[in-house]
């Protein structure tokens, strides 16, 4: 039994003794035995088996909905003394316990929950609210330090029991917005770096991660259990990381919203690293608002991080927040369709429910051209699928992303586990060490362990590097830069030529090539749902890109997108889980 499911079940059991206490109280009875004796085990407990839809309805929490809430409801609810802080945690962790089984989003919960919340409570009560997190519970990735009593592990058991020298910056600003760290979320192990083939969202230590809108489906990641527990409505929001769709992609597949930012936005002091050329830290929310609440609350320079310096006279004093709007701010607004670049490598059903979408957006007043596609596409996009070694598998690994991140890693990893303690793990090769030394859990070798596929191919790959940054590694680094900046994702919103920008490129991120070409950029892309597959059951969202510290105008027109959605009544918008083949267990998971 997990950490987290003890944890839940003693908090749960405590609630539900004291409720039952009360009762017998009113009913006059001290039959233990017997209040104990779950009378009515649908809808909220089990999933009843004949049932096609609700499978997992949420209870109400104190008298008011939680299911699909806002933030800022919930801030109305606290402030009107509907609802407390310690309620609000208590039923996240019942809606945890309901469903975690199932889609297994939470790996570890925060120990001190009850009585952070009770802190945030009395600071309320003594009218100190420190702002629109203030009180609201979020989750983090388990790449992303927390200096509390809980792991820091990126899912891997090799590092249970260290002890990491501080919070991560953006959890350390969350901590001052108010917000409650209730836990750390599940992930693809390593952030997928450690493998090439394998189930995305399975970790040693989590399990396999599952949508709940199709339990044998790739969830996407690699930050799977960040986008699942918001999408079930688990908790509020959720921090998770990108080095290449690790936001956007899971965050698509689980229809929520992701923001994942300019590289050098948020700081990546204290995340377990990848490259540090492409790593960010992005949000997870069921709306826009909801996301750019917490980007505002973690964006910003931090000494430990020297690429956020660069956003330095590029971001907005007052935050992003301001930006967010209405359809209204569609009227006049331009944007490019890179039709050859991505859209035609999407599946056809699926474009077509992307362009009805499309029309709403151009009726509502805005231009869109197609065909405003990248110069150098035909090089730098595969024609088949995600591939961030396309370089070499066109015979130029001196063009290759992958090139430049087997390195990155191989240092960043050594500088991150430097500054850890109560640790043997120093370095990638304790690490290939460590899973070769327990085959059976870390599937250290290939045709082991069914979730890791090709076994620790990429760790291994990044050994072979030595770190060594020579002058393929360079070459690759400007090659990867240039043709997707200003020969890239600039030179498309150019395509007037004449000074005047397209507002956004608006792309499907179900063609992973998308994401991919943003992370080369180090460019940000904001993602909200827009459909389901009718095939896989599997959610898909429309994307807009932009160039370095954009995030205002995406952060303006993707909420207009979806201001449009919602008071339009498209179908073309996020739908609640379907929870098809919520009894399935297999591993890996299919790619569809």
């Amino acid at each position: 039994m997990s950490a987290f499911r003890a944890l839940a079940i003693v908090a749960i059991l405590q609630l539900a003794f004291r409720r039952s206490l009360q009762q017998q109280v009113v009913n006059g009875t001290d039959d233990l035995g017997m209040s104990q004796i779950l009378e009515t085990p649908f809808p909220y407990y089990f999933p009843e088996h004949n049932r096609t839809t609700s499978l997992f309805p949420m209870e109400m929490c104190n008298g008011v909905t939680l299911e699909e809430a806002t933030i800022d409801q919930l801030q109305d609810y606290m402030s009107n003394d509907k609802l407390t802080t310690s309620q609000l945690v208590m039923c996240y962790l019942q809606r945890q316990y309901q469903t975690d089984g199932y889609v297994d989003a939470v790996l570890q919960i925060n120990p001190d929950f009850m009585s952070i919340a009770a802190a945030l409570d009395a600071e309320r009560a003594a009218g100190r609210v420190r702002g629109p997190l203030h009180g609201i519970p979020f989750l983090i990735k388990d790449n992303i330090a927390s200096k509390d009593k809980m792991e820091t592990t990126a899912g891997s058991c090799a590092l249970l029991g260290s002890l990491v020298p501080r919070d991560a910056h953006v959890v350390s600003m969350l901590r001052e917005a108010g917000a409650l760290l209730m836990g750390k979320a599940t992930l693809s192990e390593w952030a997928d770096m450690r493998s090439n083939n394998y189930s995305e969202g399975y970790s040693a230590r989590g399990g396999q991660a599952r949508s709940a809108y199709n339990l044998t489906v790739n969830p996407g990641g690699s930050s799977s259990g960040s986008a699942i527990a918001v999408s079930v409505n688990q908790i509020m929001f959720a921090l998770g990381t990108e080095t290449d769709g690790s936001v956007i992609n899971p965050a698509e597949r689980n229809a929520v919203v992701g923001i994942k930012p300019t590289v050098g936005l948020t700081s990546r002091a204290g995340v377990i690293p990848e490259s540090t050329h492409q790593d960010t830290v992005g949000t997870f929310a069921r709306t826009v608002r909801d996301a750019v609440y917490v980007l505002d609350a973690i964006y910003g320079p931090d000494f430990r991080d020297n690429y956020t310096a660069a956003q330095i006279g590029k971001t907005p004093t007052d935050g992003y927040v301001q930006y967010v709007t209405d359809k209204s701010a569609l009227e006049g607004a331009v944007f490019g369709l890179p039709w050859q670049s991505f859209w035609a490598l999407n599946d056809p059903a699926q474009n077509e429910q992307l362009l009805a979408l499309i029309r709403l957006i151009e009726d509502a007043g805005a231009t869109v051209i197609n065909g405003t596609e990248l110069p150098d596409y035909q090089t730098i996009v595969s024609p088949d699928g995600w591939n961030w070694d396309y370089g070499t598998t066109r015979g130029f690994p001196n063009e290759s992303e992958y090139t430049v991140v087997k390195v990155d890693f191989y240092n960043n990893i050594a500088a991150y586990l430097s500054e850890l303690e109560n640790t043997n793990i120093k370095s990638l090769a304790d690490l290939v060490q460590y899973n070769n030394d327990n085959l059976g859990s870390e599937g250290g070798a290939p045709g082991i362990n069914p979730a890791f596929g090709s076994g620790q191919d990429g760790f291994i790959a990044s050994l072979a590097t030595g770190g060594i940054m020579n002058d393929t590694y360079w070459q690759a680094l400007d090659f990867c830069q240039r043709t997707t900046r200003e020969d890239g994702i600039d030179a498309a919103l150019n395509y007037f030529n004449n000074g005047t920008k397209l507002d956004a490129l608006l792309v499907p991120p179900d063609v992973g090539q998308t994401y991919q070409i943003a992370a080369q950029a180090g460019y940000p892309m904001i993602t909200v749902p827009a459909g389901v597959n009718a095939v896989s059951l599997m959610p898909f969202g429309l994307a807009l890109m932009n160039t370095a510290f954009s995030e205002a105008t995406l952060i303006k027109y993707a909420s207009a997108i979806e201001d449009l959605q919602f008071s339009s009544g498209a179908m073309q918008q996020r739908t609640l889980p379907s929870w098809s083949g919520y009894l399935d267990r297999n591993i890996p998971l299919i790619n569809a």
